[in-house]
């Protein structure tokens, strides 16, 4: 029996199935039923302070919230390898006084992938399921994000991060060097010309990595280092943007640079509609970047040959007075989760440079290159 096979026809399955379910709600609600109400989502207001611990965990009320962690592993073999977990939670236009614990109130979403040069390839993998009936979860209070057997959980200052997937896992504990960098101005990121286009937005750079990884049953150990973003929104992206550019670098003198850039629909996505950025210095100086000190010039592109879609994979970054050029740690990192986000996506594993030399390693992920993103 090809396992793969059967699996991969049950997370679509699931997925037709909680689609099926957000139909029902809405055909039950414009029967009369008194279980109707609009579905309600919290804004991002600017100067709202972040608190923690609590800002770790869950924000329901808001429409839609990840957990991303992306980084560099070296196994003890000297082997380089690139990983990214990212853990989504949304909160889709279901009827929120439906009492039905089968009504899909929040949806959980997890992607993961390896980045593995040495035997040219991707691994991936991705999972779905409505929050509740012990299957899923994603807490208040403290980061504890889990589906099934993939988890990502923070305690005492380290998470710990556990992925079985299909033919890999990670098992990997992340503890953090650095205190949290607010993104924007105090966690207040901009999106777009909108104010309602917004994030609220911390990145916990430089976390020491330890722990195993293994493919097709062989198990490494690995140590690394990684990078950490939390952000949740109700309007992420406003109706003329196509989809972004982001990049999270961790350089080597303990610096830590955040920069995207939101692009334009169809016809201008090549055109920057939002950029931005945090760049916080070795000695924790931090500057805000605006729109303005932000620019992404591609100068090498890498079509795949699974979906036909073209990416810029090298790129010259300007960063404020920095200008950075990145080099992808192998090509083809095209990420396919149509399965649970709908999207197709490349994220990776990329070597920082300034005038040819390595100053920091980190990831670049680029969405909406082949139609425009709509996030569930």
């Amino acid at each position: 029996m090809n396992t793969r096979r059967v699996r991969w026809g049950a997370l679509l399955l699931t997925a037709r199935g909680l689609a099926a379910g957000s139909l029902a709600a809405g055909v039950f609600a414009a029967a009369g039923s008194s279980f109707a109400a609009t579905p309600s989502y919290a804004p991002v207001v600017a100067g709202h302070p972040l608190q923690f611990p609590a800002d770790y965990g869950s924000h329901p009320q808001f429409r839609n919230e990840w957990w991303y962690v992306t980084g560099w592993l070296t196994t003890a073999h000297g082997e380089p390898l690139g990983f990214q977990i990212t853990f989504f939670r949304t909160k889709p236009a279901v009827e929120e006084n439906n009492p039905s614990a089968f009504a899909p109130h929040q949806l959980l979403i997890a992607h993961c992938a390896i980045s593995d040069p040495k035997r040219g390839r991707l691994w991936q993998d991705q999972r779905i399921r409505r929050a509740g009936l012990g299957l899923a979860e994603a807490s208040a209070g403290d980061t504890h994000v889990w589906i099934d057997r993939w988890s990502l959980e923070r305690s005492a200052g380290s998470y710990a991060a556990r992925i079985d997937a299909e033919d890999f896992s990670l098992d990997l504990n992340l503890a953090e060097t650095q205190s949290v960098l607010l993104n924007g101005e105090s966690g207040f990121s901009r999106k777009g010309p909108a104010a309602g286009a917004a994030s609220y937005y911390y990145s916990l750079p430089h976390l020491r990595v330890a722990g195993t990884v293994a493919r097709r049953g062989a198990t490494d150990q690995v140590t690394g280092e990684a990078w950490l973003d939390h952000e949740w929104s109700s309007e992420y992206l406003d109706a003329e943007a196509a989809g972004w550019d982001w990049i999270g670098i961790n350089l080597d003198d303990g610096a830590a640079l955040m920069a995207f850039r939101i692009r334009g629909t169809q016809g201008t996505q090549s055109l920057p509609r939002w950029a931005g950025g945090t760049l916080r210095t070795a000695d924790g100086q931090v500057q805000v970047l605006t729109p303005t000190d932000v620019e992404f010039r591609d100068s090498r592109r890498w079509t795949s040959p699974r979906t036909q879609i073209t990416y810029p994979v090298e790129w010259q970054i300007r960063a404020g007075s920095r200008v950075l050029e990145l080099v992808p740690l192998l090509d083809d990192q095209e990420n396919d989760t149509r399965l649970s986000s709908g999207a197709i996506y490349w994220e990776g594993a990329v070597q920082v440079f300034d005038r040819r030399r390595l100053v920091g390693r980190g990831y670049l992920e680029m969405t909406g290159y082949g139609e425009r993103l709509r996030l569930r």
